[in-house]
């Protein structure tokens, strides 16, 4: 019984990479990679004829392979199918760290699913026990591929306390909007930053859509710099040698991470001393500014840039 990290709702997510669930020789190797997250997936990737058997093949891996600390995600089928419920029962059982709900378009979708996850978390509660899993761990997080979700997207994003974050899929909005794709991004600016807003408002974090040519290295650097210009978190990806990139780009520089450190430092002496605004090089700080350095020193972690311990 492979033993999973306790889930968390906050960590990094830079990148998010999508996986045939139903594809051993795919997902039998893909903490390698080097990816924040995987996501393993049953409902597009998968032949209507064939979710079965991608069941079978999401729990084997999910009971035998050791991720590490790379989270395991899965894309559970649609609430509007008959495989929704199978799927949840299935990524519970396993010990998937969260469930992603395709084509979410209301609280109303989050709250059936958390319903059913926790069901489920009772239905195998000891085999919860046994990879030290605290009931009530598993996380959700949600799909937004249609222009009602977009416009309910604060809602669905304080539908639930398991809540980790939204990502919007970029195929299916287009085609609900009646567009295509545009290289400077102006198809899905109002939908990307709707969707932004609301997570921030809701205090969960938010990822862009796949971008899927993968000959348009010019076009794919191009969109990751303007998500992170955006404030996304993260960035879904359809193929390993997109990896790389994402993360150098999300990467603070050199001065930032100086930055960053300055301040979790001088914050802490001075919360220890009872001082809420204080000075670092020169500039007023107070604890407003000490998540987004916090953040800062993370990614600078996870790039081998810092080695230090306020972090």
């Amino acid at each position: 019984m492979i033993k999973r990290p306790k889930p968390e709702r906050f960590r990094l997510r830079r990148t998010m990479m999508f996986m045939n669930a139903q594809k051993p020789g795919l997902i039998k190797d893909a903490y390698i990679y080097g990816c924040d997250s995987i996501m393993l997936d049953l409902e597009d990737a998968v032949a209507e004829n064939q979710k079965d058997a991608a069941r079978f093949s999401l729990y084997h891996a999910l009971t035998t392979i050791d991720y590490g600390n790379t989270e395991v995600i899965v894309r559970i089928n649609g609430l509007d199918t008959p495989h929704w419920q199978e799927d949840i029962r299935v990524c519970v059982a396993g010990g998937a760290d969260g469930i992603r709900i395709a084509k979410c378009e209301s609280a109303q979708d989050v709250k059936t699913v958390e319903e059913h996850v926790a069901a489920a978390e009772r239905e195998f509660e000891e085999l919860e026990r046994r990879r030290g899993i605290p009931v009530g761990t598993v996380k959700i997080s949600m799909l937004l591929e249609t222009a009602k979700g977009i416009m309910n997207a604060y809602e669905i994003c304080t539908a639930s306390d398991r809540m980790l974050g939204c990502a919007i899929s970029g195929g299916d909005f287009r085609k609900c909007m009646q567009t295509k794709f545009q290289k400077d991004g102006i198809d899905m600016l109002v939908a990307r930053g709707q969707m932004l807003m609301a997570a921030r408002a809701a205090g969960v974090q938010c990822f862009d859509t796949v971008f899927t040519d993968l000959d348009d290295n010019e076009g794919f650097e191009a969109e990751v710099r303007q998500n992170k210009a955006m404030g996304f978190d993260g960035k879904s990806l359809i193929n390993p040698k997109q990896i790389r990139l994402v993360h150098q780009v999300f990467a603070p520089t050199e001065k930032e991470v100086a930055q960053a450190e300055a301040m979790v430092s001088a914050f802490r002496e001075a919360a220890a001393a009872g001082i809420g605004v204080f000075t670092v090089n020169g500039k007023m700080v107070d604890v407003a500014f000490i998540p987004g350095a916090e953040r800062t020193l993370k990614l600078a972690k996870a790039c081998g840039m810092y080695e230090g311990d306020l972090v």
